[in-house]
């Protein structure tokens, strides 16, 4: 009966608190963050989203929500231009964060809502929104950050001095073979680095980005132990940081505690039979050449398997939509509905499609952990930065995909989607892993085991006080 009392006094002691969470504004930074908050509040804690205005993005989250500035950052587009627009984020976005967190931790009354009165245990921040370090000590405000990417590219990050030192970096074509020893099985092509014209530029940020993760009062990884123990162990090695890798976070929630709208593609997964779909999807910023885009559609209409495209507009460049495919594409398949393209797909129920049964897919972390995590195995084309990381990891550390080495040529995407689909070994890993992150998440795993120690750990901060 004590012991009863005890949780039930604790989980009160939460309801009293409350966790103010700033997500980078970008989908792909955005979701994680969300699935945290709900995961947080599972637990007890009041949460309050702050986020960041660009263009004309919103958001509708059942959370209180406060948003900064009054009108939106002139930022430039993510997909033309990632390194502008996180540098010029970490700069622009300062001053009006500072003034946002004062209104908040004035503990102003105007507020109906009674969450909105409880007093402030931290700040978590994703780990890109860097300036807000700077703004946290300034007010004595406990900062933890969530990181988006997974425990192996952030140590790559973590080694660009020395890669720098040691002439990786910058990359040349006659070194792109090259294994990088410290970084094991990473090649010097597979280093998380973006096209610019400005490298000193991209060095700087992740200097900042290293820096300010590693200095918070703890980091909080989308991944899980089984999957990431040798990286895991040596960054714990490398920083005194308290880590917390409690991932896969998607997975604590219910398909219906999360907004999915209206979508025809699960009808048509319907009509195929159990993993004979391709579904090929390249995230929500990454952008491909017209010349890619059509090595992909001949790569599937070869491969003979039927499959579910995700086509963002303007994800082709120099395009709308579809305008560069053959007059007739999907009708002369030469197989009623065999091939589907949309411009949005509920990625996580298209991934736990029993009639799915391969990914082809530009390696971003979210979509590397959901198509772990529902067992389906993977053909990779990153596009850039740590995308080559995971790649390299889906590939010849955990073994459940195919990385396209010779870039987007037809003849390699249809050979590599015929031997994932029809191949016995990567599905066997596939499957392994999928049970690993199901059971991680169970009463004893690891991650389970993990979210427990970052509830006391934020319950061992005082709550926020004007006079700090």
């Amino acid at each position: 009966m004590s012991d009863v009392m005890d949780v039930e006094k604790m989980e009160g002691i939460r309801r009293g608190r409350r966790l103010l969470l700033i997500p980078l504004p970008l989908e792909g930074h955005i979701n994680p963050m969300l699935e945290l908050a709900h995961i947080l509040h599972s637990k007890g804690f009041s949460i309050s989203f702050i986020h960041i205005q660009y263009c004309t993005n919103s958001l509708n989250f059942t959370f209180s929500i406060s948003s900064f500035p009054h009108g939106p950052l002139p930022l430039p587009q993510p997909s033309s231009d990632l390194l502008n627009f996180l540098t010029l984020l970490n700069t622009l976005a300062l001053t009006p964060f500072r003034d946002c967190l004062a209104k908040l931790l004035s503990h102003d009354a105007s507020s109906e809502d009674e969450e909105d009165q409880h007093p402030i245990s931290c700040l978590i921040s994703d780990a890109m929104c860097f300036f807000t370090q700077a703004v946290a000590t300034s007010f004595g405000l406990p900062r933890i950050v969530l990181r988006t990417g997974a425990i192996s590219s952030f140590l790559a990050f973590a080694a660009f001095p020395l890669l720098l030192q040691k002439r990786y970096l910058p990359i040349q074509e006659c070194q792109l073979e090259k294994v990088v020893e410290e970084l094991g099985p990473l090649r010097v092509k597979d280093l998380p680095v973006v096209n610019t014209n400005d490298p000193h530029k991209f060095y700087d940020l992740l200097r900042n980005f290293v820096h300010e993760t590693v200095t918070s009062l703890g980091v909080i990884w989308n991944s899980f132990e089984a999957l990431e123990s040798s990286s895991l162990a040596k960054l714990t090695h490398q920083f005194p940081t308290p880590m917390y890798a409690i991932g896969p976070l998607h997975k604590y929630l219910q398909p219906s505690q999360m907004p999915h709208p209206h979508q025809s593609c699960i009808s048509w997964l319907q009509q195929h039979a159990p993993k004979s779909v391709v579904y090929v999807s390249f995230g929500s910023i990454a952008s491909i050449s017209e010349a890619d885009f059509l090595e992909i559609a001949w790569g599937l209409a070869n491969c003979d398997h039927p499959f579910l495209w995700v086509v963002r507009p303007g994800m082709v460049r120099g395009c709308d939509w579809l305008e560069a495919l053959p007059s007739g594409f999907l009708e002369n398949l030469g197989g009623s509905g065999r091939g589907h393209i949309v411009k949005w797909a509920p990625q996580q129920q298209v991934l736990a499609h029993h009639c799915v049964g391969a990914f082809l897919t530009h390696n971003g972390w979210n979509s590397t952990m959901e198509s772990i995590c529902e067992g389906v195995p993977m053909i990779c084309m990153p596009c850039f930065a740590d995308q080559n990381v995971n790649a390299r990891y889906v590939s010849h550390v955990w073994k459940v995909g195919l990385q396209l080495e010779k870039g987007v040529e037809r003849g390699e995407i249809e050979r590599s989607i015929r031997k994932v689909m029809e191949g016995k070994e990567i599905r066997e890993r596939a499957s392994i892993l999928k049970e690993e992150a199901r059971l991680c998440l169970q009463r004893g795993g690891s991650s389970y085991s993990s979210l427990q120690r970052l509830v006391t750990h934020i319950m061992s901060f005082n709550v926020y006080s004007p006079s700090h």
